[in-house]
Protein backbone atom coordinates (compact mmCIF):
# COMPACT_ATOMS: atom_id res chain seq x y z
CA UNK A 1 0.00 0.00 0.00
CA UNK A 2 2.76 2.42 0.96
CA UNK A 3 4.74 1.59 -2.17
CA UNK A 4 1.73 2.25 -4.43
CA UNK A 5 1.17 5.64 -2.77
CA UNK A 6 4.87 6.46 -3.23
CA UNK A 7 4.74 5.49 -6.90
CA UNK A 8 1.61 7.59 -7.38
CA UNK A 9 3.34 10.60 -5.80
CA UNK A 10 6.37 10.13 -8.06
CA UNK A 11 4.12 9.84 -11.12
CA UNK A 12 2.21 13.00 -10.18
CA UNK A 13 5.49 14.83 -9.55
CA UNK A 14 6.88 13.82 -12.95
CA UNK A 15 3.67 14.80 -14.73
CA UNK A 16 3.64 18.15 -12.92
CA UNK A 17 7.24 18.88 -13.90
CA UNK A 18 6.62 17.90 -17.53
CA UNK A 19 3.54 20.15 -17.60
CA UNK A 20 5.49 23.08 -16.11
CA UNK A 21 8.31 22.59 -18.63
CA UNK A 22 5.83 22.62 -21.54
CA UNK A 23 4.10 25.75 -20.20
CA UNK A 24 7.49 27.45 -19.67
CA UNK A 25 8.53 26.66 -23.25
CA UNK A 26 5.24 28.08 -24.57
CA UNK A 27 5.72 31.27 -22.55
CA UNK A 28 9.38 31.58 -23.57
CA UNK A 29 8.74 30.73 -27.24
CA UNK A 30 8.39 34.38 -28.43
CA UNK A 31 11.61 35.40 -26.62
CA UNK A 32 13.52 32.39 -28.00
CA UNK A 33 12.21 33.09 -31.50
CA UNK A 34 13.26 36.75 -31.23
CA UNK A 35 16.70 35.67 -30.03
CA UNK A 36 17.06 33.27 -32.96
CA UNK A 37 15.88 35.87 -35.49
CA UNK A 38 18.33 38.43 -34.09
CA UNK A 39 21.19 36.29 -35.41
CA UNK A 40 19.65 35.55 -38.82
CA UNK A 41 20.63 37.16 -42.11
CA UNK A 42 17.82 39.05 -43.89
CA UNK A 43 17.49 36.26 -46.43
CA UNK A 44 17.03 33.64 -43.71
CA UNK A 45 14.22 35.52 -41.94
CA UNK A 46 11.87 35.19 -44.93
CA UNK A 47 12.77 31.66 -46.00
CA UNK A 48 9.98 29.10 -46.35
CA UNK A 49 9.57 26.85 -44.53
CA UNK A 50 10.69 29.11 -41.68
CA UNK A 51 13.94 28.34 -39.88
CA UNK A 52 13.98 28.05 -36.12
CA UNK A 53 17.73 28.44 -35.86
CA UNK A 54 20.20 30.63 -37.81
CA UNK A 55 22.73 28.92 -40.05
CA UNK A 56 25.41 31.17 -38.52
CA UNK A 57 25.59 33.95 -35.94
CA UNK A 58 25.09 37.18 -37.88
CA UNK A 59 26.37 39.71 -35.32
CA UNK A 60 26.00 42.51 -37.85
CA UNK A 61 22.34 42.81 -36.81
CA UNK A 62 23.41 44.03 -33.37
CA UNK A 63 25.93 46.43 -34.86
CA UNK A 64 23.30 47.90 -37.18
CA UNK A 65 20.78 48.19 -34.34
CA UNK A 66 23.24 50.23 -32.29
CA UNK A 67 24.15 52.41 -35.28
CA UNK A 68 20.69 53.14 -36.69
CA UNK A 69 19.48 54.71 -33.44
CA UNK A 70 21.49 55.76 -30.41
CA UNK A 71 20.51 52.70 -28.37
CA UNK A 72 23.56 53.04 -26.13
CA UNK A 73 22.46 56.44 -24.83
CA UNK A 74 18.86 55.27 -24.58
CA UNK A 75 19.94 52.25 -22.52
CA UNK A 76 21.73 54.62 -20.16
CA UNK A 77 18.64 56.83 -19.90
CA UNK A 78 16.42 53.84 -19.16
CA UNK A 79 18.87 52.54 -16.54
CA UNK A 80 18.99 55.92 -14.76
CA UNK A 81 15.22 56.36 -14.89
CA UNK A 82 14.44 52.79 -13.79
CA UNK A 83 16.96 52.88 -10.93
CA UNK A 84 15.73 56.13 -9.40
CA UNK A 85 12.04 55.29 -9.90
CA UNK A 86 12.59 51.93 -8.21
CA UNK A 87 14.56 53.52 -5.37
CA UNK A 88 11.96 56.25 -4.89
CA UNK A 89 9.06 53.83 -4.88
CA UNK A 90 10.74 51.56 -2.34
CA UNK A 91 11.53 54.49 -0.02
CA UNK A 92 8.07 56.08 -0.18
CA UNK A 93 6.30 52.72 -0.19
CA UNK A 94 8.07 51.34 2.86
CA UNK A 95 7.69 54.58 4.85
CA UNK A 96 4.00 54.91 3.99
CA UNK A 97 3.38 51.23 4.67
CA UNK A 98 5.17 51.51 8.01
CA UNK A 99 3.07 54.52 9.00
CA UNK A 100 -0.23 52.85 8.10
CA UNK A 101 0.73 49.58 9.79
CA UNK A 102 2.33 50.82 13.02
CA UNK A 103 0.99 54.26 13.89
CA UNK A 104 -2.39 55.53 15.02
CA UNK A 105 -3.35 58.98 13.76
CA UNK A 106 -6.49 60.93 12.97
CA UNK A 107 -7.95 60.12 9.55
CA UNK A 108 -5.79 57.01 9.15
CA UNK A 109 -8.56 54.75 7.82
CA UNK A 110 -9.93 57.41 5.47
CA UNK A 111 -6.43 58.18 4.17
CA UNK A 112 -5.78 54.51 3.52
CA UNK A 113 -9.14 54.11 1.79
CA UNK A 114 -8.35 57.02 -0.54
CA UNK A 115 -4.91 55.55 -1.19
CA UNK A 116 -6.49 52.18 -1.95
CA UNK A 117 -9.01 53.71 -4.38
CA UNK A 118 -6.18 55.23 -6.42
CA UNK A 119 -5.08 51.68 -7.27
CA UNK A 120 -8.04 51.45 -9.63
CA UNK A 121 -7.26 54.66 -11.53
CA UNK A 122 -5.48 54.30 -14.90
CA UNK A 123 -2.92 56.95 -13.96
CA UNK A 124 -1.00 57.00 -17.24
CA UNK A 125 -4.13 57.90 -19.22
CA UNK A 126 -6.13 59.98 -16.72
CA UNK A 127 -3.21 62.06 -15.45
CA UNK A 128 -1.15 62.33 -18.63
CA UNK A 129 -2.37 65.81 -19.72
CA UNK A 130 -2.31 67.57 -16.31
CA UNK A 131 1.02 65.92 -15.56
CA UNK A 132 2.48 67.22 -18.82
CA UNK A 133 1.22 70.73 -18.09
CA UNK A 134 2.77 70.64 -14.62
CA UNK A 135 6.11 69.42 -15.95
CA UNK A 136 6.02 72.13 -18.61
CA UNK A 137 5.26 74.76 -15.96
CA UNK A 138 8.28 73.59 -13.97
CA UNK A 139 10.46 73.61 -17.10
CA UNK A 140 11.23 69.91 -16.69
CA UNK A 141 10.31 68.72 -20.19
CA UNK A 142 13.29 66.92 -21.78
CA UNK A 143 14.91 66.32 -18.37
CA UNK A 144 15.33 63.37 -16.04
CA UNK A 145 13.13 65.17 -13.50
CA UNK A 146 10.06 64.74 -15.72
CA UNK A 147 10.85 61.07 -16.33
CA UNK A 148 11.53 60.16 -12.69
CA UNK A 149 9.77 62.36 -10.13
CA UNK A 150 6.11 61.69 -11.15
CA UNK A 151 6.67 57.95 -10.60
CA UNK A 152 8.60 57.92 -7.32
CA UNK A 153 5.48 57.28 -5.24
CA UNK A 154 3.14 54.35 -5.65
CA UNK A 155 -0.04 53.32 -3.86
CA UNK A 156 0.68 49.72 -4.81
CA UNK A 157 3.98 49.68 -2.94
CA UNK A 158 2.47 51.38 0.11
CA UNK A 159 -0.37 48.84 0.18
CA UNK A 160 1.94 45.82 -0.22
CA UNK A 161 4.39 46.99 2.42
CA UNK A 162 1.56 47.80 4.86
CA UNK A 163 0.16 44.31 4.44
CA UNK A 164 3.62 42.83 4.94
CA UNK A 165 4.38 44.90 8.05
CA UNK A 166 1.07 43.82 9.59
CA UNK A 167 2.27 40.20 9.51
CA UNK A 168 5.29 41.03 11.72
CA UNK A 169 4.50 40.38 15.41
CA UNK A 170 3.81 43.46 17.53
CA UNK A 171 5.99 41.92 20.25
CA UNK A 172 9.07 42.92 18.26
CA UNK A 173 8.03 46.56 18.39
CA UNK A 174 7.30 46.33 22.11
CA UNK A 175 10.67 44.69 22.79
CA UNK A 176 12.44 47.38 20.75
CA UNK A 177 10.71 50.14 22.75
CA UNK A 178 11.71 48.48 26.02
CA UNK A 179 15.33 48.45 24.80
CA UNK A 180 15.07 52.18 24.12
CA UNK A 181 14.83 52.05 20.33
CA UNK A 182 12.99 54.86 18.59
CA UNK A 183 10.38 54.27 15.89
CA UNK A 184 12.89 54.88 13.09
CA UNK A 185 15.54 52.69 14.74
CA UNK A 186 13.00 49.88 14.93
CA UNK A 187 12.15 50.52 11.27
CA UNK A 188 15.76 50.52 10.02
CA UNK A 189 17.28 47.85 12.26
CA UNK A 190 14.45 45.34 12.63
CA UNK A 191 11.65 45.79 10.10
CA UNK A 192 13.73 46.34 6.97
CA UNK A 193 16.11 43.37 7.57
CA UNK A 194 13.03 41.18 8.05
CA UNK A 195 11.56 42.50 4.79
CA UNK A 196 14.43 41.74 2.40
CA UNK A 197 12.44 39.23 0.35
CA UNK A 198 9.46 41.57 0.02
CA UNK A 199 11.71 44.49 -0.91
CA UNK A 200 13.49 42.33 -3.50
CA UNK A 201 10.22 41.31 -5.10
CA UNK A 202 8.95 44.89 -5.09
CA UNK A 203 12.25 46.14 -6.53
CA UNK A 204 12.03 43.67 -9.43
CA UNK A 205 8.42 44.56 -10.25
CA UNK A 206 9.09 48.30 -10.04
CA UNK A 207 12.27 48.10 -12.12
CA UNK A 208 10.56 46.16 -14.91
CA UNK A 209 7.64 48.60 -14.83
CA UNK A 210 9.95 51.63 -15.02
CA UNK A 211 12.12 50.04 -17.71
CA UNK A 212 9.10 49.35 -19.92
CA UNK A 213 7.56 52.83 -19.67
CA UNK A 214 6.71 54.04 -23.16
CA UNK A 215 3.83 56.52 -23.32
CA UNK A 216 5.08 59.07 -20.77
CA UNK A 217 8.72 59.17 -21.99
CA UNK A 218 7.38 59.53 -25.54
CA UNK A 219 5.39 62.62 -24.51
CA UNK A 220 7.86 64.14 -22.03
CA UNK A 221 10.98 63.95 -24.25
CA UNK A 222 11.49 65.65 -27.59
CA UNK A 223 15.28 65.37 -27.75
CA UNK A 224 16.62 61.98 -28.92
CA UNK A 225 19.34 62.20 -26.25
CA UNK A 226 16.68 61.95 -23.51
CA UNK A 227 14.57 59.17 -25.00
CA UNK A 228 14.44 55.74 -23.38
CA UNK A 229 15.20 52.37 -24.92
CA UNK A 230 11.55 51.40 -25.50
CA UNK A 231 11.15 54.45 -27.73
CA UNK A 232 14.45 53.47 -29.35
CA UNK A 233 13.01 50.10 -30.37
CA UNK A 234 10.04 51.86 -32.00
CA UNK A 235 12.43 54.25 -33.75
CA UNK A 236 14.38 51.22 -34.95
CA UNK A 237 11.23 49.72 -36.45
CA UNK A 238 10.48 53.02 -38.22
CA UNK A 239 14.08 53.29 -39.45
CA UNK A 240 13.97 49.81 -40.94
CA UNK A 241 11.65 50.62 -43.84
CA UNK A 242 12.72 47.37 -45.53
CA UNK A 243 11.52 45.44 -42.44
CA UNK A 244 14.87 43.89 -41.61
CA UNK A 245 13.47 41.91 -38.72
CA UNK A 246 16.88 40.52 -37.82
CA UNK A 247 18.04 44.03 -36.89
CA UNK A 248 14.73 44.85 -35.18
CA UNK A 249 14.90 41.68 -33.08
CA UNK A 250 18.53 42.48 -32.21
CA UNK A 251 17.42 45.85 -30.86
CA UNK A 252 14.60 44.16 -28.96
CA UNK A 253 17.03 41.73 -27.33
CA UNK A 254 19.35 44.60 -26.37
CA UNK A 255 16.40 46.27 -24.63
CA UNK A 256 15.43 43.00 -22.93
CA UNK A 257 18.83 41.92 -21.57
CA UNK A 258 19.02 44.35 -18.56
CA UNK A 259 15.67 43.20 -17.17
CA UNK A 260 16.75 39.56 -17.50
CA UNK A 261 19.98 40.34 -15.63
CA UNK A 262 18.04 42.03 -12.82
CA UNK A 263 15.58 39.14 -12.64
CA UNK A 264 18.23 36.42 -12.40
CA UNK A 265 20.18 38.50 -9.88
CA UNK A 266 17.31 38.78 -7.39
CA UNK A 267 15.01 35.94 -8.43
CA UNK A 268 15.49 34.16 -5.09
CA UNK A 269 14.19 37.20 -3.21
CA UNK A 270 11.31 37.50 -5.67
CA UNK A 271 10.27 33.87 -5.18
CA UNK A 272 10.58 34.20 -1.40
CA UNK A 273 8.35 37.27 -1.45
CA UNK A 274 5.68 35.37 -3.38
CA UNK A 275 5.90 32.38 -1.05
CA UNK A 276 5.85 34.47 2.14
CA UNK A 277 2.92 36.59 0.94
CA UNK A 278 1.04 33.42 0.04
CA UNK A 279 1.69 31.77 3.39
CA UNK A 280 0.83 34.84 5.44
CA UNK A 281 -2.27 35.70 3.45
Amino acid sequence: MASSISKRKKTNLILSEITLIIISLIIMAPVLLALSMSFMKPTEVYTFPPKLFPSSFHWQNYVEALQLVNLGRMLLNSAIVAFFITFGKLVTGTLAGYAFANFQFKGKNISFMILFITLFLPAETVMILPLFLIMKQFGWINTYYALIIPFTASATNAFLMRQHFLTIPKELSDAAKIDGATSMQYFWRILLPLSKSMLGGAALINFVYAWNLYLWPLIATMDDKMKTVQIGVKMLIDAEASNNWGTIMAGTMIALIPTLIIFFAIQNLFVKSLVSSGLKG
